[in-house]
């Protein structure tokens, strides 16, 4: 995701019908979308927020953007819905940032190893993706946990996958994706966790279905005041979604997420996000990545202890 990634450039699908969007329209548009999703949409936005919606505003039959917006704070919360889809553009990679894929291989995974070899853990790992986009990042965790941590021998792993945007919930639980992605998967991941769509699929690939059912999604919007979450996280990853929320915002989301991570677990942001004014709260162990201020590990390689069960609201 992002929750919200409006980083790209908009194009006005114009048509005679629809008058342009005035600055009027636009400021309602801007206040409705902060209040709703956090996202604040600069005046330079104003195309394009209009690009994004006129589709939506013929396909409803509506001829101003004054209309629709009437439409859709007098209606029932889908249209609601539907507008927070059209301003994502939810743009992601497999394997995007791989220096958190190697913290977690060469760090992370073998303490989680030791600690359950000798009984100071469960064989049992639970991760939330925070703005999980079209799927890539919830996919890319589970092809590494499913690899270091193999459900034949005892392992459980459940990955929690959230976004803002309906859309791109759909298209990651469909789990398939246009081939030349794959160069974005590491050899041994791409061989052992995905196929190659043959026939009616040729030019498309699809991730396995025992690391498919490792992760389910869920639509979660972190400008609520409450997650439909309970338990606790070894891994929360919240990455390239909070540069889209103000400053107060920002801190009042990290806080819930550390209220749903584990003492022991990790918490992993992008690399444009800081946890300024959190520092009561968490501490570095590398760039982007948090641990509680107080968890004391012996060196980096230390992992979750034994917690209470974390997963969300079904």
């Amino acid at each position: 995701m992002t929750q919200g990634d409006l980083s790209g450039e908009g194009r006005l699908l114009g048509h005679s019908s629809i008058r342009p969007i005035s600055d009027k329209e636009f400021g309602l548009f801007q206040a409705l979308i902060h209040r709703e999703a956090g996202i604040y949409l600069t005046p330079v936005k104003k195309v394009l927020l209009e690009g994004r919606l006129s589709r939506r505003v013929r396909k409803l039959g509506l001829n101003s953007f004054g209309a629709y917006y009437r439409r859709v704070v007098e209606g029932d919360g889908e249209e609601l819905i539907r507008l927070l889809d059209h301003i994502c553009t939810n743009e992601t990679h497999f394997f995007r940032e791989p220096q958190h894929f190697d913290f977690l291989e060469k760090h992370v995974v073998p303490g989680w190893i030791s600690q359950a070899a000798s009984a100071l853990r469960p064989r049992r790992v639970q991760v939330w993706s925070a703005g999980c986009s079209t799927g890539e990042e919830p996919y890319s965790l589970a092809m590494a946990l499913w690899t270091f941590f193999p459900p034949p021998e005892g392992w459980e792993i459940e990955i929690l996958a959230t976004d803002l945007s309906t859309r791109a919930l759909e298209r990651a639980q469909a789990a398939v994706w246009p081939l030349e992605k794959s160069c974005e998967i590491p050899h041994r991941y791409l061989k052992s966790c995905m196929l190659k769509g043959t026939r009616s699929q040729e030019g498309k690939m699809k991730v396995r279905p025992e690391v498919r059912s490792l992760v389910w999604f869920r639509r979660v919007n972190l400008r609520d005041d409450v997650y439909p979450v309970t338990g606790l996280f070894d891994l929360i990853f919240c990455r390239n979604v909070l540069i889209y929320f103000d400053a107060e915002l920002r801190l009042r989301v990290v806080q819930r997420l550390l209220n749903h991570l584990a003492p022991t677990g990790y918490l992993f942001m992008g690399h444009a996000e800081t946890l300024h004014g959190l520092a009561d709260r968490v501490r570095s162990i590398i760039p982007t990545v948090f641990v509680h201020s107080g968890l004391q590990p012996s060196g980096v390689k230390a992992g979750a202890a034994p917690r209470a069960g974390g997963g969300v609201t079904r």
